[in-house]
């Protein structure tokens, strides 16, 4: 397998007279953290897309560890979309059944555990969780995937802080040592730039900075400012 998680050249995709990736160069190793990281429209969303092989691009090639993005890539990827949601009428214990017949390399043991850790019952109805709660039974399906690439795009977006503090500490116990290539694209950066190992800015479907988010703090500051500045 590549050492290169995800490798994208000169990719381009457009929907009608808007260009959301503009020639996109870009290569993020294994093992990294990775925040995604721009305003709405940067771009985001079309790459997880197109990493998933939902999307195609217009032009430019790309690669999940040395594949091209389609069906078979399925094996190495766990998505979570943006504002994800459950079918309303299933519980927690459902969903779990249902990952486990149809998700590519889910654990149902590590699933249960971590329904435990996020303190979600599995006898609740998705339709009567609360946003907090059905948020943390997405995250859970793909965190119990055995897979070497996570792709997480907006994961806090309209979640309470005691449930985005519970998911990031699930993220932080999950990733550890030796685990997935993680990608997160999110606007809560105060919270969430502990994680990053690694960071990229899109602005208008472009990369605007990239690197090691240590060295991008010591020369620019925090991931919040870093955005501020590129926005002015």
């Amino acid at each position: 397998m590549s050492e290169l998680a995800v490798q994208l050249s000169g990719v381009t995709k457009s929907y009608g007279a808007k260009r959301a990736l503009d020639a996109l160069t870009l290569e993020i190793p294994r093992g990294q953290v990775v925040g995604i990281l721009g305003p709405n429209g940067a771009g985001k969303s079309t790459l997880f897309r197109i990493l998933t092989g939902l999307t195609r691009p217009d032009e430019g090639t790309v690669r999940i560890f040395g594949e091209a993005p389609g069906w078979r890539t399925n094996r190495l990827v766990a998505y979570l979309p943006d504002r994800a949601r459950w079918y309303a009428d299933h519980t927690a214990e459902q969903a779990l059944r249902w990952a486990e017949t149809f998700l590519p390399g889910f654990d149902p043991a590590a699933a249960r555990r971590l329904a435990e850790f996020m303190k979600l019952d599995l006898r609740m109805r998705a339709g009567d969780m609360s946003r907090g709660q059905e948020a943390r039974l997405m995250l859970l399906l793909c965190l119990a995937r055995r897979v070497p690439l996570l792709i997480l795009d907006e994961p806090f977006t309209g979640i309470d802080a005691p449930s985005r503090a519970r998911i990031i500490e699930s993220l932080v116990t999950h990733i550890g040592e030796d685990g997935p290539t993680v990608l997160i694209s999110t606007h809560e950066l105060h919270e969430a730039e502990p994680l990053f190992d690694h960071a990229v800015f899109l602005v208008d479907g472009r990369v605007a900075l990239a690197g090691s988010a240590e060295e991008l703090r010591r020369k620019h500051g925090s991931m919040n400012e870093i955005m501020v500045s590129l926005l002015r």
